[in-house]
């Protein structure tokens, strides 16, 4: 090879990697914006180029799903039950987290989310609610202390609080699937 081939060689060898390099940040950049917090979480469990692989399997796993609004009366109705759990609190503070954990199931059912265990539901929700995900984590984690008999009232008070922010991005009148719709 020639002197001016092999700057020429060593000139493409930087451009593609600096092509590389853009698109790489790029896709970083989407995910970033797009997972919010929850790249952050995903990050920090998996890695780096880990995460990213996760959170895209997550979309593709959640564009299967037939996520879909509530209809009217079944809006009306959750938003309904979910006001009578938050007025039992103080009666009953303690089956209160286990009837708001119920309806949240219920209400992601309707809108066409699997329900499956508690970190494949987080995990499949965080595509389309990465902002108040990590309320949803949080109440569960207060839940399951509150199994172990480890929780107090004002914990559980947390939880509902923790719940109620997940509920209410469940019921908007707005779909996941216009969002989801956007991101294509």
């Amino acid at each position: 090879m020639t002197p001016n081939q092999v700057i020429a060689a060593f000139v493409v060898v930087l451009v593609v990697a600096a092509v590389l390099f853009y698109l790489r940040t790029q896709k970083s950049r989407k995910l970033r914006e797009r997972f919010g917090p929850e790249y952050d979480r995903a990050v920090n469990e998996a890695g780096n180029a880990r995460a990213e692989t996760i959170l895209e399997n997550r979309e593709k796993r959640v564009k299967k799903f037939d996520i879909r609004p509530l209809e009217p009366t079944a809006r009306r109705r959750f938003v309904d039950e979910w006001r009578l759990v938050q007025a039992r609190f103080v009666d009953d503070p303690h089956g209160t987290i286990s009837d708001a954990d119920r309806l949240l199931g219920e209400v992601m059912v309707a809108r066409g989310y699997p329900v499956a265990d508690f970190e494949q539901q987080a995990a499949d929700l965080s595509v389309n609610y990465p902002r108040v995900i990590e309320h949803y984590r949080a109440g569960h984690a207060i839940a399951v202390r509150h199994a172990k008999g480890q929780a107090s009232t004002e914990d559980l008070r947390q939880a509902l609080i923790h719940y109620r922010e997940l509920f209410e991005e469940l019921i908007e009148e707005r779909t996941a699937v216009s969002t989801a719709a956007t991101r294509d």
